[in-house]
């Protein structure tokens, strides 16, 4: 990797950062090497309560604001070692596990930033503040442990998205959303066949799925805004069956086959059940969506009064992000692409990060952060053992993200 550390400090750093494993809650050994990196640089970091990593560099302007940078340490893989080399534009490693640039080419540009920063003395700024967090990839309890209310940026750059010169500026909400059906009849499903009062919850549960919406909800120019998605029924007289499926049929993934085949189809059934996924970057629009479905089951329970009942359920798990009317961040960026030559691509994501929990909190004189998802490079394969980055896109990257901190701070 010599030839590739020669090219650029940015390459050379990011190159030790990723060679270091950290899995999510153990990203010890990646926290230390940050810590050291910034303290050979005289820049002020230290870890929180949940070893989250913040630095500091003191503004030379206090009349300009400061701006955030964050990404996140850990990456998805284990403790193995992370051999990496270079082929042609593209660093990689040996395909035996992840190369962990989702998201140490976040952190490798933000502490270069850093570093440039405090030594550039006549640079006029506001501040720059680094967040590093822990665990994203699995619960995202580094970002939930950050305290915001210490924060003293308004706007927050979340370098974490994959394709160079993506902004994007609202993300998804995650929530979950049952539907569950009780017929207040069962029976045998020969003798009582005939009888109009006796109802099936599977059938029930059908015609419920049938009204609800699924897929596309709402959609704008940025991309999709709402959606919904049926992830399972359950209905029948499946008791038995899972009772006495054996584990190695599930680990076979012929569970759905033994149930099927093993399922009780004499009994007339009183319960079913389905599950969805909302995802939405605006809370009007999924608020409008659970008030349809709820229209529809209220239709139903009319219907079927004193037959059957059914009801609704939703819990959140993920606030959504959903876009400022303050458009700094955009224009910054925007200005930022013209001056380099640089196509960028102003969007959403329907998806979650930890804009999400960003664009939810208060910072310390209790204004809402305004964060943006942004892409410092091509990074392909992400999660996975052919996880591989352009480097030369990251390259670019950085002259984006150096070009974005100078207009913010004009």
């Amino acid at each position: 990797m010599n030839n590739i550390r020669k090219k650029h400090e940015l390459i050379d750093l990011f190159c030790t950062l990723v060679q270091i494993p950290s899995p999510s809650l153990k990203e010890e050994k990646v926290i230390n090497k940050i810590l050291e990196i910034f303290k050979e640089n005289n820049i002020e970091a230290k870890k929180d309560e949940y070893g989250n990593v913040h630095a500091f560099v003191a503004p030379t302007d206090n009349n300009k604001k400061s701006l955030l940078l964050s990404s996140h340490m850990d990456v998805v893989g284990d403790d193995s070692p992370v051999n990496i080399k270079l082929n042609g534009n593209i660093i990689e490693t040996d395909k035996t596990r992840t190369l962990g640039a989702d998201d140490k080419a976040g952190v490798a540009a933000a502490i270069l930033l850093a570093i440039e920063t405090a030594q550039n003395k006549d640079f006029k700024h506001g501040g720059l503040e680094i967040i590093f967090t822990r665990d994203e990839e699995q619960n995202m309890s580094g970002i939930h442990n950050v305290k915001t209310e210490q924060i003293n940026s308004e706007y927050v750059l979340v370098m974490d998205a994959d394709k160079l010169g993506q902004v994007q500026i609202a993300g998804a909400s995650y929530t979950k959303l049952t539907v569950n059906v009780k017929a207040l009849k069962g029976g045998h499903s020969g003798i009582d066949i005939d009888d109009k009062t006796r109802l099936n919850a599977a059938k029930l549960i059908a015609e419920l799925v049938e009204q609800i919406p699924q897929g596309v909800y709402k959609k704008d120019e940025f991309g999709v805004v709402t959606s919904i998605n049926l992830g399972v029924i359950i209905g029948g007289g499946i008791e038995t069956a899972i009772d006495n499926i054996k584990y190695s049929d599930i680990k076979s993934n012929k569970y759905q086959e033994c149930i099927i085949d093993r399922a009780v189809t004499n009994v007339i059934n009183t319960k079913a059940g389905a599950a969805y996924s909302i995802r939405s970057s605006s809370r009007d629009f999924e608020n409008n969506l659970i008030e349809e479905i709820k229209t529809i089951a209220d239709k139903f329970n009319k219907k079927y009064e004193g037959l059957a009942v059914c009801e609704i359920e939703t819990s959140m798990h993920l606030p959504p992000f959903e876009k400022s009317d303050d458009e700094t961040l955009i224009e910054v960026a925007k200005e930022a692409g013209k001056n380099i030559d640089l196509d960028v691509e102003i969007s959403s994501f329907h998806a979650g990060a930890e804009t999400h929990i960003y664009a939810n909190s208060k910072n310390k004189n209790g204004v809402f952060l305004k964060p943006t998802l942004v892409g410092l490079a091509d990074i392909f394969n992400m999660h996975s053992a052919d996880e591989k980055m352009d480097y030369k896109t990251y390259l670019r990257g950085y002259e984006f993200l150096k070009e974005f901190f100078k207009i913010f701070n004009k």
